[in-house]
């Protein structure tokens, strides 16, 4: 891996890109399943070797893998994790490489009720969405059980016998639970932004280990969140790009097969080979077409076909449908039939006057939508999910009315924006990390951790006297005071009071506070940032939660209050969009450009004010302040962003902020790395010795040294058999 890389697949010269392209096509073809864009990421990223030890050497912990349990709840897992299956003997280590919904109302034979086909997580039924802020749903997901090589994998007696009993996994191999997913837009995310934010969150000590072949943070040269998810993304792309670029193999979505192995299929004539694909792709093809009768019309037909349940169907087909065999078969049968929709019909409109169309990508290993008459439908492209079966069964809602003075805009004070982060709890001290917030700066307090409370309120009483140690360093002023502070607390939360902040202290900032048990001595401090930023028209010089520096440091908001009055157009449009727009995990905010007046004035505005308000957008887009970006609208009329597939394109307003500049170790800062033409930047990587070599002490005191500078607290000694190759670079 290269830091171009990092930038994108269009940003990789073409010598690495065909070195990364020999690799992706060697672990599709070693690989039993389809690999997805994430796997793919995994097997370059940790280093899978294609010798049958897979993960088995790689940096990963299995210890650290988030459990599941056949049947029961789970977190939201993307494809790509590592998880550990729960048994009731051995566990079960695997990496999820296929998943699907598993909505208990799709038949047996795949037919599939229209309103299940497309409808969003947690929906309750026809035109029910589901009222919880959580949603709920049934996927199924297939591990690949021997992904870490033999030494933890069960022997195939043991997976048979886990097979029959059907209690740890099913009798294909997989495993089915409820997934909670924590917001109704992280169950609409797409796979690669959900294996982001899987990576930077609960596989974050995986990401950062010093032990992968080259981590992130050092081609990044950076560990802050912005730079690392901007790095991820250009990695997954560049993967995306290569696998997409290869003639050896075909791709559904995001998961890879060989054409050698989907020719061979065709050419088979056993169970799910050529034969039953050729049958598969006729019955959806001919499933809505009405029988013919000697008087009278045929009323419109209207199939829904998941793809998944529908093999199932087919005689003998179970073995071939377990393990990775069902990842394999379904990703087969949706290549199959989309040849067809593309050779045979124009744009899904086959002759015999049926229209096909994949309507929902994810349910059932996907759901095909036969309609006749298909001519009577405005086209669109077949192979774009379209969820007309959940559209078919909702009524769309009158628009709003729209209802002119500047309206302060109410700041959101919900758990989801900054919240507290427990470091350590150990027997010596409680260690957690909070942002500062914008009603804590004005009113001079900051809430205590939990644990803290419980134990100081038993200790000391409901308002004791507290040495609150400030140490704000990493500036040419930096503070370091000590003051004595009350403490308030009641029977779950408690707070410091009047405290005098800092005078560069702002909303946002990361605060670390350290509490020795037993006293009365809080330590408090800030992490300076390796180069200051500037976010808005601040310049901030410590780290800092971009999500609440978006929302809480808008104009009109400062240590001294918090409203609109009195702010010119440019401030009003710049303060809406980042108190109101649509906040990412990076501190974007994105609000529907059609209803920036309303979201200002809280009513119609008049024609002046809304002509001023269109001036200063225009300004502010012109100044780059703001960005334009493109949103779709729902039934709802609730936006998203990005735009789904089937919903009306809106124009959004979108305010992102600076991120801080990636310094290239090689000395360029230009996002093109140029600079030393020829020459090659080789980040600090650990290397495999020969039997019998030992690593010299000042490679060891070399790889702590690279620990420390990515992070990393523990874990400083070199894992046996390799040595550390410090960064260097090579080249003419």
């Amino acid at each position: 891996m290269t830091s171009a890389m990092t930038r994108g697949y269009d940003a990789v010269p073409h010598e690495d890109r065909d070195r990364l392209r020999r690799y992706l096509e060697a672990v599709v073809a070693h690989r039993r399943g389809p690999v997805h864009t994430a796997v793919a990421f995994n097997a370059v990223y940790f280093g899978y070797d294609l010798g049958g030890d897979g993960y088995g050497g790689s940096p990963l912990s299995p210890d650290d893998f988030p459990v599941i349990t056949f049947g029961e709840r789970a977190p939201a897992l993307p494809v790509g994790a590592m998880v550990c299956v729960a048994t009731g003997s051995e566990p079960l280590y695997a990496e999820i490489v296929y998943k699907e919904g598993a909505h208990p109302d799709v038949g047996a034979l795949g037919d599939v009720p229209a309103w299940v086909s497309g409808a969003p997580a947690g929906a309750e039924g026809p035109g029910r969405p589901g009222s919880g802020a959580a949603p709920l749903r049934r996927e199924l997901l297939v591990p690949d059980l021997h992904a870490f090589g033999p030494a933890l994998s069960l022997s195939p007696a043991q997976l048979h016998r886990l097979r029959l009993r059907r209690r740890w996994i099913n009798g294909d191999g997989h495993v089915v639970v409820d997934v909670r997913y924590p917001s109704r837009d992280s169950a609409r995310c797409d796979d690669l932004t959900s294996y982001t934010n899987h990576l930077l969150t609960t596989a974050r000590a995986q990401l950062l280990s010093p032990f992968v072949p080259v981590s992130l943070a050092e081609l990044m040269g950076s560990t802050h969140d912005d730079d690392l998810r901007a790095g991820l993304r250009g990695l997954l792309d560049t993967v995306r790009g290569v696998l997409d670029s290869t003639e050896t193999l075909r791709s559904w979505g995001h998961y890879a097969i060989t054409r050698a192995s989907l020719a061979a299929c065709w050419r088979d004539a056993g169970p799910l080979g050529g034969d039953d694909l050729k049958t598969f792709v006729a019955a959806v093809e001919h499933a809505a077409v009405p029988v013919r009768r000697r008087y009278g019309l045929s009323s419109p037909v209207t199939v829904y076909t998941a793809v998944g349940p529908r093999l199932r169907g087919f005689p003998e087909a179970t073995e071939a449908l377990s393990g990775l065999g069902y990842a394999t078969a379904v990703c087969r049968a949706n290549v199959a039939l989309a040849d067809v929709v593309r050779r045979d019909s124009e744009q899904g409109l086959f002759e015999n006057g049926c229209r096909i169309a994949l309507d929902d990508a994810f349910e059932g290993g996907g759901v095909w939508r036969s309609h006749h008459p298909g001519d009577a439908e405005t086209p669109t492209d077949p192979l774009t999910p379209a969820g007309r079966g959940w559209l078919s069964t909702t009524t769309t809602p009158p628009e709003p009315t729209a209802e002119a003075e500047p309206v302060d805009l109410p700041l959101a004070d919900t758990a989801a924006l900054g919240p507290s982060e427990l470091l350590r709890s150990d027997e010596d001290e409680i260690v957690w990390r909070a942002p500062l917030r914008l009603a804590q700066l004005i009113d001079g307090w900051f809430p205590l951790h939990s644990h803290v409370v419980r134990e100081l309120r038993r200790t000391h009483g409901r308002r004791p006297t507290i040495r609150l140690a400030l140490d704000h360093s990493g500036e040419p002023d930096g503070t370091e005071a000590v003051v004595d502070l009350t403490a308030e607390l009641d029977d779950g939360t408690g707070r410091l009071t009047a405290v005098a902040w800092p005078h560069d202290f702002f909303p946002g900032l990361l605060l670390e506070l350290r509490w020795p048990r037993g006293g009365t001595v809080i330590h408090l401090a800030t992490a300076p940032l390796d180069e200051p930023v500037q976010v808005g028209g601040r310049v901030v010089g410590h780290c800092f939660d971009p999500c609440v520096l978006t929302r809480e440091d808008a104009p009109g908001s400062d240590r001294h209050g918090d409203t609109a009055a009195g702010l010119d157009p440019r401030q009003l449009v710049l303060r809406t969009v980042r108190r109101c727009g649509l906040l990412t995990l990076d501190g974007h905010a994105l609000l529907d450009r059609s209803g920036l007046p309303r979201a200002v004035y809280g009513r119609a505005p008049a024609r002046s004010q809304a002509a001023a308000l269109e001036s200063a957008v225009a300004e502010l887009l012109t100044e780059r302040l703001l960005e334009p970006a493109l949103g779709s609208r729902d039934v709802w009329s609730q936006p998203h962003y990005p735009a789904r597939g089937g919903e009306r394109t809106i124009p959004l307003i979108a305010y992102r902020p600076a991120r801080p500049r990636v310094i290239r170790p090689w000395g360029g800062t230009g996002a093109d790395g140029e600079g030393l033409r020829g020459v090659q930047f080789v980040p600090g990587h650990l290397r495999r010795l020969l039997p019998g070599r030992s690593p010299s002490e000042v490679q060891r005191a070399a790889f702590r040294q690279h620990c420390r500078r990515l992070g990393k607290a523990d874990g400083w000694e070199l894992p046996p058999g390799y040595t550390f190759v410090t960064e260097h670079t090579r080249g003419y």
